[in-house]
């Protein structure tokens, strides 16, 4: 069972292993807690007294000993609402200090699968009238996979994003699922373009991800750099073939 989301939704190592413990024990004191987990005993009071705080497990008093309980698994719902209560009061604020810096150049580094999904996911939500992309060859399906491209390029249109991509001859079976598509246009150069980046434009951002083992990605927000992007596209677009 995979209970990564349980770190993504703010739970330290220690938290999850208790509750987990927890879980499979049922009621019981922290000692056996503590040998079934294998942690230090302050790590374990420590895990146990933030997981009352945050609702995911309650105790009883026996007597002077207190008898811990994992409450029911659904209660994540109550943290998790919770946590974007608290968030939704912040975003005011947040918003207003993003609007100054709205025009300003950016230029970020985005690292790790997560933060090639985090990029391609930013660029087709940008308001555009087009999505434009060239490069990214068989190293870039290989890593991602098709079903996670296909899947991209399903929520771009339902974005109403139109498209025009210059891929090349490696990469033409996924190709061509995507020209399949609504509001999609590929054209293919020779399978010696196949490159291990994409670029892609979208309005005044530009994105190049890199699909190498330890993948990354550059995002860039300024007029003029997309322009010369999207200049160097409308070439290639010219010059490949359907």
């Amino acid at each position: 069972m995979d209970i990564s989301i349980l770190e993504d939704l703010g739970l330290t190592q220690a938290e999850i292993k208790v509750y987990m413990t927890l879980l499979e024990l049922g009621t019981s004191t922290a000692g056996p807690v503590l040998e079934k987990s294998g942690l230090q005993n302050s790590v374990v009071h420590r895990a146990l007294n933030t997981l009352i705080e945050k609702g995911l497990i309650n105790y009883v008093l026996e007597g002077k000993r207190k008898l811990y309980q994992a409450t029911d698994p659904e209660n994540f719902y109550h943290f998790i609402d919770e946590k974007k209560r608290r968030f939704t009061e912040i975003l005011p604020e947040l918003k207003r200090k993003s609007n100054t810096l709205k025009k300003k150049e950016i230029a970020s580094i985005y690292k790790g699968i997560r933060g090639i999904k985090e990029i391609y996911n930013f660029m087709i939500n940008v308001k555009a009238k087009e999505y434009n992309t060239f490069g990214g060859g068989y190293p870039c399906v290989e890593l991602m996979g098709e079903d996670w491209w296909l899947n991209l390029h399903q929520r771009r249109i339902a974005n109403k994003l139109h498209s025009r991509q210059v891929f090349d001859e490696t990469v033409r079976k996924v190709g061509g699922d995507i020209s399949r598509l609504s509001m999609s246009k590929i054209k293919y150069l020779d399978k010696e373009f196949a490159q291990f980046q994409e670029t892609v434009i979208v309005g005044d951002y530009v994105a190049i991800a890199v699909f190498t083992e330890n993948p990354y990605a550059f995002l860039i927000k300024d007029k003029f750099v997309a322009e010369g992007y999207k200049k160097h596209f409308e070439l290639l677009w010219k010059s490949a073939k359907a």
